[in-house]
């Protein structure tokens, strides 16, 4: 992930300045552990800034608004109860090719300011700090205390200090070629390397765009340069400082990441391995603030994506493999208990022949009642023939309870894994992030599996139940709407909420997998051509995904039904019709 660096920085706070001061502050809200949001609105609308001390996100941009979900962090309280009601006044940076911008809160604009909000955006070492007009630390997103660092401590009630000032060279206009150049070159290295560890401002996306943008290998030693090729760098060096000292920037996509430079392009060298351009186009945006809210909410939401569902898929795993392990007992106790009728035929028979019993048989070979077949009967020698008869008697009443209490017992535990392995279904369709409603779908199930006490989460929060996300939605060769859930909570709104009475409701016969409803208006009928599709779409997110055919059935809503106490997305249905489904055919 891209870090954001001084020129990213020094590009965002300018658009801030321009489009958000002054700016009444009327609400604060804390996203997550790293991310601050506050709540501005000027003469010309509404909006929230993000401050983040992310420790490889950490950033301050115009955001989306905040989820509807109780805030329970401390430290937005703490600047709710401090800055509420002030207007932002300055957005300012405390020194010269520093990384850390001072927010100032006054009564109104023009007054001296009250509080000093510090948003220090230095990777790993990012903070937020809240001061007073004596520069005493109020509160802070997360505390250094001296056992942490001796160098800087941040503790409420204690000044603060800015961090340890740089020792590189300042990047200036007026610095000439031939300076600018000696210092790079005076110890022989990686051209990337000597641009990164001799000028402040420095970042490895800005060193590497400006190389490339010189048609010139980052690799290569600066001994290899001609006259030529260091004076392509040194205007790319002075078109920087430029855009920096006008504010000249244009946000857009790289194959890498992002930039905010939009570098000249370069002088096309003879054709030559390495040196061919890039054909793709970056995307571009308006703003600033658009391309760093694109960027670092996808790439979080992938992060957290990827981590949740490993998350989830090793819970799943975890509790389906003792399931299952419990069914298997079960199943063998049942398996013995179907032995019980076999010893009370054979204590029958014992009794119907004790004139043919010994002491001291170990065992009896009598004919069977109805076939005259020899049955070889197992004895106690230390017992009598009725003695035997008894004991096979109890063994039969024994395993005989046995089942009685161990088939609802197997039932329970069956009708747990089929819910398991529904949500299973979910999980594995959602196999890589490709936007906000994945996570949002992963976040529901997650939020699922707690309700069911699946999960034990100490500091849950609740998802956001007015951020509602779409079914996957498809169209029949005919035009018919076709309605996928993404999960059970989808599953049973889409059943029980959005079907009405023309619809057709699909699902994988006896397989887990997601419901399906087919939209019909009053007076259409399906063709079977969109009830194919329909079965192929259903198969395709379903467990079967994989295989070449598989039954589909389809009937009415109103034959579907949620037995009572049922989880969520278990239903039984009745009346159905079964078309087979070819999940390979399904479309991408």
């Amino acid at each position: 992930m891209q870090p954001v660096d001084f020129t990213t920085l020094t590009a965002a706070c300018s658009e801030l300045r321009a489009q958000w001061l002054p700016a009444r502050l009327e609400q604060v809200y804390q996203r997550d552990r790293f991310t601050v949001s506050l709540a501005l609105r000027t003469m010309k609308g509404r909006g929230w800034i993000d401050l983040s001390w992310h420790p490889v996100a950490a950033r301050i941009c115009v955001g989306d608004p905040p989820p509807r979900i109780p805030d329970t962090f401390t430290f937005s309280e703490q600047l709710r109860h401090q800055l509420s009601g002030l207007a932002l006044v300055s957005i300012a940076p405390v020194a010269s090719w520093e990384r850390v911008i001072d927010l100032q809160f006054a009564k109104r604009p023009g007054e001296p300011a009250l509080w000093h909000l510090y948003a220090e955006i230095m990777g790993k070492y990012s903070n937020v700090i809240l001061t007073a007009q004596d520069n005493l630390v109020v509160t802070c997103a997360h505390q250094v205390s001296a056992k942490q660092s001796t160098v800087r401590p941040i503790q409420t009630g204690q000044p603060y200090e800015m961090p340890p000032s740089l020792t590189d060279a300042v990047p200036s206009l007026s610095e000439s070629q031939n300076r600018w150049q000696s210092r790079i070159s005076l110890v022989p290295g990686q051209l990337k390397g000597n641009l990164l560890k001799n000028y402040r401002g420095m970042s490895k996306a800005l060193v590497l765009s400006m190389i490339r943008s010189a048609n010139l290998d980052p690799e290569q030693s600066t001994d290899s340069l001609n006259p030529d090729d260091w004076q392509q760098l040194f205007q790319r060096w002075l078109y920087w400082l430029q855009c920096l000292e006008n504010s000249k920037f244009h946000p857009s996509f790289t194959p890498e990441g992002y930039t905010v430079i939009d570098w000249p392009t370069p002088d096309i060298k003879e054709a030559e391995p390495g040196n061919e351009s890039n054909s793709s186009v970056p995307s571009s945006f308006s703003s600033v603030q658009e391309l760093l809210n694109s960027y670092y909410t996808g790439e979080i939401n992938q992060e957290v994506f990827a981590q949740l569902r490993h998350q989830l898929t090793q819970k799943l795993n975890n509790v389906l493999a003792k399931l299952r392990l419990k069914a298997n007992t079960f199943k063998e106790r049942l398996q013995q208990s179907a032995d019980a009728d076999t010893h009370k035929s054979q204590a029958d028979l014992l009794m119907a022949n004790l004139q043919h019993w010994e002491p001291g048989m170990k065992s009896i070979s009598l004919p069977d009642f109805e076939t005259e077949k020899p049955v070889i009967i197992p004895l106690n020698p230390e017992k009598n023939a009725v003695q035997n008869a008894q004991a096979l008697y109890k063994k039969h009443q024994k395993l005989k309870r046995a089942r009685i209490a161990v088939e609802p017992l197997l039932a329970a535990v069956q009708e747990e894994i089929d819910y398991l392995e529904q949500v299973e279904v979910a999980l594995s369709v959602l196999e890589t992030y490709r936007n906000t409603q994945d996570l949002q779908t992963l976040a529901e199930i997650r939020e699922e599996l707690i309700q069911q006490k699946y999960l034990e989460v100490p500091d849950y929060r609740s998802t956001d139940k007015n951020a509602a996300i779409e079914f996957h939605r498809y169209q029949t060769p005919s035009g018919f709407e076709l309605l996928i859930g993404r999960n059970n909570r989808q599953n049973d709104q889409l059943t029980f909420r959005t079907a009405n009475d023309y619809d057709l409701w699909f699902h994988t016969l006896e397989i887990p997998g997601s419901h399906a409803l087919l939209r019909l208006k009053p007076g259409t009928v399906a063709e079977e051509t969109d009830l194919q599709f329909a079965a192929d779409m259903t198969a395709y997110y379903s467990r079967a995904r994989h295989s070449e055919q598989v039954p589909v059935v389809y009937t009415e809503p109103k034959y579907v039904y949620k037995p009572k106490g049922a989880k969520p997305g278990m239903v039984v249905y009745k009346q159905e019709r079964i078309v087979w489904g070819r999940p390979q055919q399904a479309p991408a």
